[in-house]
């Protein structure tokens, strides 16, 4: 993977962070992003190779603008975006969700999402050789629901149409784009799936969790791909999860 380089965003914990490191490991140059600069510096004082913190809130343009400048004013070019950068609201009935919660979440999920996917659009497209691979993280949300996660699903759903959006436009330009959806991965958002989640009868049950190296694992593979072949999309989650015919 020698030259090749990455930006990930939300790259201070969880899959944002177990990402980078793999992507590190496997010879990229990694630029790691998030909003808080101290578990940016951790990562980088971890990784193995070439890696680059830059304090980001992908809700801000300038800040977008600055994260990708850097980018390539360190390492010349781009070749993957990982746009991992996301939250949740705490679960609660539609009826009771605030707007600047829902405001909060989708500007973080979507619009964030977008802001980046846009910058890396404009920098793989102007250089050249031209192109590059944009990978979304999406959700199992995005298609099958949990109850009281509202603005989170309609995120996650609207990320779903981004990705077959740039997939689209980018092929003029030699840029691929696919998104994985993860369902049940264990980090500090997922422990809690193991002590009780709420289900489609709206029970609580424990459900079983994976661990996040094989998410990792899988977004290597679809990073590593020529420009010719894509992974328009990627599910990966803890076998025995209650998702399919959820509902």
């Amino acid at each position: 993977m020698s030259g090749r380089v990455a930006i990930v965003t939300g790259a201070g914990s969880g899959i944002g962070r177990a990402v980078a490191l793999a992507m590190a490991r496997a010879g990229y140059a990694v630029v790691v992003a998030g909003r808080r600069r101290e578990p940016l510096d951790a990562v980088v004082r971890e990784a193995a190779g070439q890696m680059l913190a830059v304090s980001t809130d992908v809700t801000d343009e300038a800040a977008v603008r600055n994260l990708f400048a850097e980018t390539v004013s360190r390492f010349g070019h781009l070749d993957v975006l990982f746009n991992n950068a996301g939250m949740a609201a705490p679960p609660t009935p539609v009826d009771e969700l605030a707007p600047e919660l829902w405001r909060r979440v989708v500007d973080t999920n979507l619009t964030g999402a977008f802001l980046c996917a846009q910058a890396a659009f404009r920098t793989m497209r102007a250089q050249d050789p031209q192109g590059g691979r944009i990978i979304n993280n999406g959700s199992i949300a995005s298609v099958t629901p949990r109850p009281h996660m509202a603005a989170y699903t309609a995120s996650k759903h609207a990320i779903s149409g981004l990705t077959k959006s740039l997939s689209l436009e980018g092929r003029r330009f030699n840029i691929a784009c696919g998104q994985i959806d993860i369902g049940n991965v264990q980090t500090d958002l997922g422990i809690s799936m193991s002590s009780g989640t709420l289900q489609a009868d709206f029970s609580l049950r424990p459900e079983p969790t994976f661990d996040v190296r094989h998410v990792a694992e899988a977004v290597l593979y679809m990073a590593g791909l020529p420009l010719s072949a894509n992974v328009l999309n990627l599910t990966v989650m803890a076998t025995t999860m209650p998702f399919v015919g959820r509902g």
